[in-house]
């Protein structure tokens, strides 16, 4: 038995679907424990391709049950679009479970996100606008609306009627926004409640018994560490905890009962939105990372935004690693650096104002802006990777690349994924029952 945590150990899609898809084959229950529809997940299976937003990715494979935690905020409406596309497709949807007490995601959460995000002007976070942050800004304010209360008609609407004429004095004073009607939300989302009530249940009571019966437990997480809203880069977060610690939040267990944390990390580093990017590269090798032109191109799931691009940063790695607690890593998109002649890592920072090195994040992210980085530069392999199934055949430049990225960031590379789809993917140590990581070296602060 092993409960495994996977965490995306840089700004978000790093390709944890992928690599969650794989695990899942030897998991019996998926939980996604964060995030909404804000989240992009896909996975190829052969001549398939699948785009999750907020259903966990194990659902692909039969008899797996796939949880959306507590600690997610779910939009009903593109819960059941997703779920009619996936079962169009012919995939079971009984073994979905949501959490009764997720928040919901309303249409007045997500006009004040878009609004928000407007008059913010030349300092915009860079959200997908999908309702996330104010949904999660409810849920603290004690005023937000549970799957639970779907349910329950009466108590949705006596929480409608108090809440929608405050989100409308906002709305119209503020942004200059047409009124919601708490009568037609009423309508519209009872019956969202109507159709999803198969699926709501104590899912934290669910875990704990597939704990008791040690089953295995997979934990699915959105976004990336660097993105966690109290361990990232803010302002420019999300607003929950994608860090390996929210699982535990997220989904109403123990930490006691997590056996692994596996970090995934791109070859390279990408970043959607606005926010400090140290390592960001313009120009031709830009566009050689994001690949544009091609299916996998570096463009976001959700917004269709073109990704930006840079070299991979060993001083966000270590953070990583230490924030997650992470046993071992996957590294995807090894396959987009066949091409390059020469391939660079940041190794460190530099102040761009005092000249101080830094090996670690500052830890106050408002200098984080000021970094530049020091790059190590390696030589390319130039042969294609795609094909590879063994890390021995794996170019020998290509393997001291990742060598040295286990090494700088103290924390052995178990998973190399070499293509998109389940099959283009180098095991080179049991990423689920591999030995927990030791601690070899202290860092100075």
């Amino acid at each position: 038995m092993a409960n495994v945590v996977v965490v995306g150990a840089q700004f978000g899609d790093e390709g944890k679907a992928k690599v969650t898809d794989l695990l899942a084959n030897n998991a019996d229950i998926v939980v996604r424990y964060q995030g909404g529809a804000n989240a992009g997940h896909t996975v190829v299976v052969g001549d398939e391709t699948y785009k999750f937003h907020l259903i966990p990715s194990g659902i692909l494979y039969p008899g797996k049950i796939c949880v959306l935690g507590p600690g997610m905020v779910i939009d009903p409406k593109a819960f059941i679009k997703e779920v009619k596309g996936l079962t169009d497709r012919g995939l079971d949807d009984s073994r979905l479970k949501v959490s009764s007490s997720a928040h919901v995601t309303m249409p007045y959460h997500m006009a004040l996100d878009a609004a928000e995000e407007e008059s913010r002007g030349d300092n915009k976070i860079g959200t997908t606008k999908r309702g996330i942050g104010p949904t999660y800004a409810d849920k603290c304010a004690r005023s937000g609306i549970r799957m639970e209360d779907l349910l329950d008609r009466e108590v949705l609407k006596e929480k409608l009627d108090w809440m929608v004429p405050r989100k409308n004095v906002l709305l119209e004073r503020m942004y200059n926004h047409p009124p919601f009607d708490a009568a037609a939300i009423l309508e519209e989302y009872a019956e969202y409640g109507r159709q999803m009530s198969k699926y709501v249940c104590d899912t934290s009571q669910l875990i704990f018994n597939a704990v008791r019966e040690k089953k295995n437990i997979l934990f699915e997480g959105a976004q990336g560490t660097m993105l966690d809203l109290d361990h990232g880069s803010y302002p420019y977060v999300t607003s929950s905890s994608p860090s390996a610690g929210g699982a535990c939040t997220g989904t109403g267990v123990g930490p006691t009962i997590i056996d692994r944390v596996i970090g995934i990390s791109k070859a390279y580093m990408t970043r959607v939105g606005e926010g400090p990017f140290p390592t960001e590269q313009d120009g031709d090798i830009g566009e050689m990372l994001r690949q544009t032109g091609k299916a996998w191109a570096e463009v976001g799931v959700t917004t269709g935004r073109p990704r930006r691009c840079g070299w991979f940063d060993t001083v966000i790695g270590r953070y990583s690693v230490r924030v997650n607690g992470l046993d071992c890593l996957a590294i995807t998109k090894l396959d987009v650096l066949d091409e390059f002649d020469e391939i660079q890592i940041c190794v460190a920072y530099r102040d761009k104002t005092d000249g101080t090195i830094h090996k670690e994040l500052p830890s106050m992210f408002s200098k984080f802006k000021q970094m530049e980085p020091i790059y190590k530069s390696f030589p390319g392999w130039k042969k294609p990777t795609y094909k590879i199934k063994n890390y021995k055949e794996l170019p020998a430049e290509a393997r001291r690349y990742l060598d040295f990225i286990a090494e700088e960031l103290d924390c052995p590379v178990a998973i190399v994924s070499v293509g998109p789809t389940r099959d283009k993917t180098v095991v080179i140590e049991d990423p689920i029952h591999g030995p927990k990581r030791v601690l070899t070296q202290a860092v100075n602060p």
